[in-house]
């Protein structure tokens, strides 16, 4: 065998040579200065019987290493271990892990989701999260967006996945603040495995929703070829919809404590005035005047209407509690409930397939690898009908026309009045009378508006690596990697039953009742199709992120100490970023109507990277003294410089031509950390104390730094003139001039396995975020506020004195906000094999506890300007830079049984989830109307709230999960002998005494390899059961929509499942 080794050897050399100096030892110089100076440790040779320990990169680090704990906190997870938890999807995933937090997006969310499913741990926000897909970064969304879509991962191609709770800039680059969420993909699998489960909602309170999947995966090889395969389907039908449950079936939602969210935008609706009952819930069909629309030019006003009365009005606040006792929402003669039209969990499905081939070509010292994977999305988020607003009627200055609702001319061939309350000026000059606060919602004509979601998504590695041995002794542990990968996302959004403006001026114009726009018809009746067909329109966006990476690392020894080897890794990589939007034509003039109205853009970045690490052993088992059994310090820096390349922009309104913009900046950042086992753990047990320190960065994302706008139109005050109306247009702007914004970090822990009581590991870690120059927003009332010059548009004043009102208003993004974010994660894991009773081998239990608690957390919107604020254990509404809920508390508990092994219960197993989130505060600065955030609820002191009473506290959610499953695995059947017939049987047999002997000829007979054995064996059914007491979520007043945290829990509600997968 030693020949045999020397000749591989040489022969390896020869192939491998040119090409490692080309691609690696080159890039790489400057690192031999010391080879000369150091021998470089020469590993010792494993003794007979002893198991040499695997040295493997862990998330975190770019340096191998054979320990279990390491000076990071990082939580693994494989496919059994997610199949164990109950996880069934990526939205499980985010919505399981303790740390994620704050608002994100996620396939709960209808009304504000895009069909991705981002991480947000620590709620920081998703750009925050660095998601990696084998240590690589991947292209965002293609629609945009701060996060990773993690939805494009399917769980059956993940070989394991690692969850740094720790910043890692020093090592990954950009984004990695909150932490890093590493996701590594199987590159090696003999076999076949066919897959799939199906699950339903249907024994719950909910209405059906099926959800199924399923997949293949097909790996060959031999000692020096690994091909993979797989391909997974992944489809949730039907959908859950608002109206499933008690909690998210209408926006009234002043029964819970919160605040009437049902909409004032319906037909039969002109500004304070309500058709008459009997025609407002009158017939449907095509306009009928007098049935069920007004008879057209029949009064002078509203006022004057026969058709119209104005609402009996009381207030539904009181002065102590906030609540009417005796005013239960009137229906939808008062409001609209979009709750009952409007999907929660929309339908969706995924294709993805796989592939993964890996070629030894000269042994362990050249290796070729390349992957390839497809992942096609959709998701049909739906929202209510579209509502008519903003007006499409304008002054010649800009301003709406009407602020609320709609104008409709006069002249229009369905306006039941004939005096106009304003005038609009037409571009010929012609003056139209028009009648503003017309109201309608196109819920016969339309129904829902659809977003219908569509991405595709590619990802492409090619690379070699190898071993450096060959080179001689002092390079044997040297191990290189050099590669590219090309990751796109294609992103389509069609919003289906969004309405042209143009259009709808048209058809508003008409005199004609054959082709006119009615929009004062009742609650039940829909347009002609003529002029539905000129009002309503299908637009079409889309968008594109692709991200070419370049890369190469080296890693080794470099010389011993007494302790041991000081390692290092060091390597460099260029990213070149790309992204677009390709918007509608009527986005990107702004003409549309139920459609968030924006520019198109590109932007792209360059970025060139390097970075180093070293490990230096201090003490080590081998070498030590009392107080230091082992110490180990890790130094790791890396330098990035970016370059950034935004389009211009076209002039549109008040806002004005902006060129194309190129910045640059860079940033280095350093890690240190620590690994310490004070005592031998034949004392105590083995006791591990870690910590560390990281200066962490996050480059703008691309969207953010392109100046095109997007429109808004928020409620204001405006301290500087009463003739500014209630709701103003704001363009929400990015800024090619932003910079990094920057992270201070600290962790420090314990992991502790007591020598009492065998198979317990407890661990602690406290982490600290003090992040800088956070990228915000200021916000249209805050511009007001300070009539900030070049972001405030207004017209001329007719009040002398006063300001005039404001027209328009700019708001560009800015490093401004601050925020310091910390708390305590903690675990508790307890194996109890009850063969060390005794008494025989009765199974396995294993317990855990894995949790967080956040202690602090303040975030100053506008330092100098603004306070900070305690954040920790609230609500956020979407005002605020980060949002939705912060709760203190949030862990995971879970008890499994495993099977004995060599019975037929080795297959077995089974357990329980317990999910729990602990309680926290509501909105109480919305619901008390307190000027003051955070002020107390009870009203005194320094609390002005004029409805105290109304602060509430959101209570702790806890749901039990259960999950069994049992693999067949049969023993091999042994060949039995068994007597048959033969034309030899019969025979008579000569014995070694010489008597014969007649002897009946056997046959040897197995069982038939395609029987029911065989089909039987290695075989796993699942049984599965979330949310087993069909729990709703708690009431969240300051929710978006469906009266509770989308980005949090579900109203999934009971949902039972089963799974079954075949091993060949």
């Amino acid at each position: 065998m030693e020949k045999l080794m020397i000749r591989i050897v040489f022969k390896a050399f020869g192939c491998v040579g040119a090409t490692l100096a080309a691609a690696v030892a080159i890039p790489f110089v400057f690192s031999s200065s010391a080879f000369a100076q150091n021998p470089a440790p020469v590993p010792p040779e494993p003794t007979a019987g002893t198991a040499e320990a695997p040295r493997v990169v862990v998330t975190g680090s770019n340096i191998p290493t054979a320990e279990e704990t390491g000076p990071n906190p990082v939580d693994t997870y494989r496919p059994q271990d997610i199949e164990k938890l109950g996880i069934r999807n990526a939205t499980d995933l985010q919505e399981f892990i303790p740390q994620e937090a704050g608002g994100t997006v996620n396939l709960n969310i209808g009304n504000g989701g895009d069909g991705t499913i981002q991480f947000n741990l620590r709620g920081l926000l998703p750009k925050e999260t660095l998601v990696l897909l084998d240590g690589k970064r991947v292209a965002g969304p293609g629609l945009g967006g701060g996060g990773t879509d993690i939805n494009l991962i399917p769980f059956v191609m993940i070989d394991h996945l690692d969850i740094l709770k720790d910043g890692a800039s020093e090592v990954y680059g950009t984004d990695a603040v909150a932490g890093v969420v590493n996701y590594f993909l199987i590159h090696k699998f003999r076999g076949l495995e066919i897959g799939g489960t199906y699950g339903n909602t249907n024994m719950g309170a909910s209405n059906e929703m099926g959800e199924w999947e399923a997949w293949i995966k097909a790996g060959t090889g031999d000692d020096k070829t690994d091909i993979v395969v797989i391909a997974d389907f992944w489809q949730r039908l039907n959908g859950i919809f608002s109206r499933d449950r008690d909690i998210s079936s209408n926006g009234f939602f002043i029964p819970f404590g919160g605040f009437e969210e049902r909409s004032g935008n319906f037909p039969g609706r002109v500004a304070g005035s309500r058709l008459l009952p009997k025609l407002f819930f009158g017939p449907g069909g095509t306009p009928q005047p007098g049935v069920n629309t007004p008879v057209p030019h029949s009064a002078a006003n509203r006022q004057t209407s026969p058709f119209y009365i104005s609402l009996f009005s009381f207030s539904i606040y009181t002065p102590v509690f906030g609540v009417y006792p005796d005013f239960y929402g009137g229906g939808n003669y008062f409001f609209f409930n979009f709750a009952a039209f409007t999907p929660d969990l929309p339908p969706g499905d995924r294709q993805s397939y796989y592939a993964s081939f890996t070629r030894d070509i000269c042994d362990k010292y050249l290796v070729m690898f390349a992957d390839f994977k497809y992942t096609r999305s959709f998701f049909d988020a739906s929202l209510a009908a579209v509502p008519f607003t903003p007006d499409p009627f304008k002054n010649p200055d800009g301003s709406i026309l009407s602020p609320s609702g709609i104008s409709v001319p006069t002249q229009n061939a369905f306006n039941p009045f004939t005096v106009a309350t304003n005038t609009w000026i037409a571009p010929t000059g012609e003056l139209v009378p028009v009648t503003t606060g017309v109201r309608f919602r196109g819920i016969n004509d339309t129904g829902p508006r659809h977003e219908l979601f569509t991405y595709w998504d590619q990802i492409f590695d090619v690379g070699l690596r190898g071993e450096m041995g060959e080179f001689g002794d002092y390079f044997k542990t040297w191990n290189w990697e050099t590669g590219f990968r090309y990751s796109r996302n294609e992103g389509q959004d069609l919003s289906v039953g969004e309405v042209s403006q143009p259009g709808l001026r048209d058809a508003l114009l008409s005199t004609d009742p054959a082709t006119a726009f009615d929009p004062f018809l009742n609650f039940n009746a829909h347009n002609t199709k003529v002029a539905r067909a000129q009002v309503y329109v299908t637009l079409h966006n889309s968008g594109e992120f692709e991200l070419p990476i370049y890369y190469a690392n080296l890693n080794g020894d470099l010389f011993n100490l007494p302790a041991g080897p000081l390692s290092f890794a060091v390597g460099g990589e260029y990213d070149g970023a790309r992204f677009r939007r390709d918007r509608d034509v009527l986005n990107t003039t702004f003409q549309s109507i139920g459609s968030v109205d924006g520019q198109s853009f590109k932007v792209n970045r360059d970025v060139w990277g390097v970075y180093e690490e070293i490990r230096i052993p201090v003490t080590s088992p081998t070498w030590n003294f009392i107080g230091a059994y082992s110490l180990e310090f890790d130094v790791a820096e890396r330098e990035q410089w970016f370059s950034n390349n935004t389009s211009s922009i076209l002039p549109i309104g008040f806002q004005a031509f902006t060129p194309s913009a190129h910045t640059r900046y860079d940033a280095q950042k350093p890690k240190f950390s620590m690994r310490w086992e004070p005592l031998d753990p034949k004392w105590i047990g083995a006791l591990t104390l870690r910590g560390s320190y990281s200066e962490a960065f996050h480059a703008p994302e691309l969207g953010a730094l392109s100046p095109a706008a997007s429109q808004s139109f928020p409620a204001v005050h405006d301290p500087f003139s009463s003739q500014t109306e209630p709701q103003v247009e704001e363009r929400i702007l990015g800024n090619p001039f932003l910079h990094p914004e920057l992270a201070y970090e600290w962790t420090y822990g314990a992991v502790y396995s007591p020598k009492w009581l065998k198979g317990l590991t407890m661990s602690a870690d406290f982490w600290h975020i003090d992040m800088r120059d956070l990228v915000v927003n200021l916000g249209a009332q805050f511009i007001i506020e300070h009539n900030i010059p070049g972001l405030v548009f207004r017209g001329p004043t007719e009040v002398p004195g006063e300001l005039g009102p404001v027209l328009f208003v700019t708001d560009p993004a800015a490093n401004l906000g601050g925020a310091i974010f910390e708390g305590i994660d903690f675990e508790t894991i307890y194996i109890m094999d009850t063969a060390m009773f005794g008494a025989g081998d009765f199974g396995r239990v294993t317990a855990t506890a894995n949790g967080t608690y956040l202690s602090r957390a303040r975030l100053q919107v506008e330092p100098g300007v603004t306070k900070p604020v305690g954040i920790a254990g609230e609500f956020l509404p979407t005002s605020f830079s980060l949002t939705s809920s912060l709760p203190r508390w949030r862990a995971n508990f879970s008890q499994f049984y495993d099977g004995p092994a060599d019975t037929w219960m080795q297959g077995l197993d089974f357990g329980a989830i317990v999910h729990f989130i602990g309680d926290y505060n509501d909105d109480n600065n919305d619901l008390t109307g307190s000027i003051k955030f955070q002020a107390p609820i009870t009203g005194l002191g320094n609390n002005p709230a004029p409805l105290p009473g109304r602060a509430r506290d959101v209570r702790d959610y806890t749901t039990l999960d259960l999950v069994a499953s049992y693999t067949f695995n049969l023993p091999p059947p042994a060949p039995t002998e068994v007597p048959g017939l033969s034309k030899e049987g019969g025979k008579n047999v000569k014995m070694k005494d010489g008597k014969e002997k007649n002897v009946m000829p056997v046959s040897t007979a197995e069982y038939n390899p395609c029987g029911w054995r065989a089909w039987l064996n290695q075989t796993t059914i699942q049984l599965g059961m979330q949310n087993v007491f069909d729990q709703d979520p708690p009431f969240v007043a300051g929710a978006f929509e469906n009266g509770y945290d989308e980005s949090l829990t579900t109203i999934k509600g009971r949902f039972w499942y089963v799974g079954l997968k075949k091993v060949f």
